[in-house]
This record gives structure tokens, C-alpha cells and sequence, in this order.
């Protein structure tokens, strides 16, 4: 199954992060968003983190206008009929992803592959709002997506096989390692590294500071960035929504801890508004 042309919904943190991977591995892709000012912040974003591989030496002025001249831009999901892969990066509530899928089913070729990269959601829930689930298959990419290495890739209930062969393939491409996963709630990453953060504002709230849960995380368990540092940068929100999204499907055990609920209300959501469990604003 041939991929060649792919058509990413969101320019978004995921949406651009994505979309930068796939035009550097040389594909022709499309990124769409439902404002340009939106669109024009993801290429921004996507020049920028260019712009840091040009200056580590990694890269080229000449290899990134490359890269940047595989990009194409669009406000209307109409688009996608040429697509050989549409991936979908818009924001994790189930009914506007299906009604996105539902408007990729009416426009999309026969053939086309169609991918969710959510983090939590059921991917059946979202293939069936087409007539074409078995061609509907979950991946999901991680934040910073041009550094992170792994990628899930998660079969619906109907997704065929082939279809979840062909999606594999297409993360090799680009030079990540796909692990399938479960279509449960969180799948593997989400479940697992959601219930580290939420314990880990769990002991926020028995009083341990912020920077000292994190320190322990990074030298104790040599984890990269401590779960408070990865909560600010995926967001509070987001970071709440999957985590009651696991509590409805498991139950008692996934209950969000409640400063987490609290800091949504207030709009301190990490890294985007600014403060989070550290103050972004002097950075």
C-alpha cells in the first residue's frame, strides 16, 4: 500500500510536531486547521524546531527549505480527497473527532487509510462514525513528536490487518519504532504515564514541593523529565481529560486528584497559559 500523500488535521503542538516529521521524511503533506492564524503559528513552530537542528548542525538552510517546501496549508478538511493517509490532531473530544471522520468519509478515496493520533480515546468509537472502520487504526504520537522515538499504532475492533501493517510501515518510514497497543482506555503510554503524574500531584498535595517529585523522578529513577515538568508540557487539561477518560473506564482507582481539577478551573495549565506547577512566564 502505496503512501505518498498524507493530510494532517491540527497545527497544534501535535499537529505541526507531526506534520514536521512526516515532510522531513519526505512525504507530501498538507496541514490543516480550522483558522490560519493557526496554521501559520504550526509552520512557525515548524521552522523554529528547523531552525534548532541548523543550528546543532544537523541540517541545512538548503535541506530545511526542502523540508519546509513539502508543506502545504488549507482550512477546509475537503482537501483530503487526494490523501493517500489522513492523520487527525485535533483536540481529544470524541464527538468532534467523529464528526470529523464522518466528513473524511464522505470526501476520502475508497483506499485512503484514516488515523486518530488521540491519546485516550476508543479508536472503534471514532471508526465507527464512517462506513469504513476497518480502514480506521489509532496512531499516536508522542510530545515532542520530532524527538520522541516510539509511536503507538492501535487496531480498532474492524481495522483489518493490512491496514495496521501498512500503518507500521509508515512509522518505520519515518524513522520512529511503532509498539501496537490495546484499543483500552490511555492504551500503554497514556495508562501508564498518567497514573505516574496524577500520584505525583497527589504528592504535591500532601505537601512534598513541585521541583523535589521532580528531582526525585530524574535522579532516583533516571527518568528524563519528572512527571510534573511532562504534565506542564503536555497541559493540565489534557493531562485531566485523559485521566477521567481512564477513571470512567476503570474506575475508583483513576480518580483525577483534586489539584489537578483545581488548576484546570484556574487556567494553569503548564507551559501554554505560562504557569503550571512552575512559572513559564521569565523563561
Amino acid at each position: 500500500m502505496a503512501i505518498k500523500n498524507v493530510f494532517v488535521i491540527g497545527a497544534g503542538v501535535m499537529g505541526n510536531g507531526i506534520t514536521q516529521v512526516i515532510a522531513e521524511a519526505g512525504y507530501s503533506v498538507t496541514m490543516a486547521d480550522i483558522k490560519d492564524e493557526f496554521v501559520q503559528r504550526g509552520l512557525a513552530a515548524i521552522g523554529k524546531s528547523l531552525d534548532r537542528k541548523i543550528k546543532k548542525g544537523t541540517m541545512t538552510e538548503d535541506e530545511k527549505a526542502t523540508v519546509m517546501g513539502r508543506i502545504k496549508t488549507t482550512l477546509d478538511n475537503n482537501d483530503a480527497k487526494g490523501a493517500d493517509l489522513v492523520i487527525e490532531a485535533a483536540p481529544e473530544v470524541l464527538e468532534l473527532k467523529q464528526k470529523i471522520f464522518k466528513q473524511l468519509d464522505a470526501v476520502c478515496k475508497p483506499d485512503a487509510i484514516l488515523a486518530t493520533n488521540t491519546s485516550s480515546l476508543p479508536v472503534t468509537a471514532i471508526a465507527d462514525a464512517t462506513r469504513r472502520p476497518e480502514r480506521v487504526v489509532g496512531i499516536h504520537f508522542m510530545n515532542p513528536v520530532p524527538v520522541i522515538k516510539g509511536v503507538e499504532v492501535i487496531p480498532g475492533a474492524k481495522t483489518t490487518a493490512k491496514i495496521v501493517a501498512a500503518s507500521k510501515e509508515f512509522v518505520k518510514s519515518l524513522d520512529k519504532e511503532p509498539c501496537e497497543a490495546k484499543d483500552l482506555a490511555g492504551f500503554i503510554v497514556s495508562r501508564l504515564v498518567d497514573v505516574l503524574m496524577n500520584e505525583a500531584i497527589r504528592c504535591v498535595e500532601d505537601g512534598n514541593k513541585p521541583e523535589e517529585v521532580d528531582k526525585a523522578m530524574r535522579l532516583c529513577c533516571n527518568f528524563p523529565i519528572g512527571p510534573l515538568e511532562l504534565c506542564d508540557l503536555a497541559g493540565a487539561d489534557i493531562v485531566l481529560h485523559g485521566t477521567e477518560t481512564m477513571y470512567a473506564e476503570f474506575g475508583e482507582r483513576w480518580a483525577p486528584a483534586p489539584l489537578l481539577k483545581s488548576m484546570v478551573k484556574e487556567g494553569k495549565l503548564g507551559r501554554k497559559t505560562g504557569r503550571g506547577f512552575y512559572d513559564y512566564t521569565q523563561k
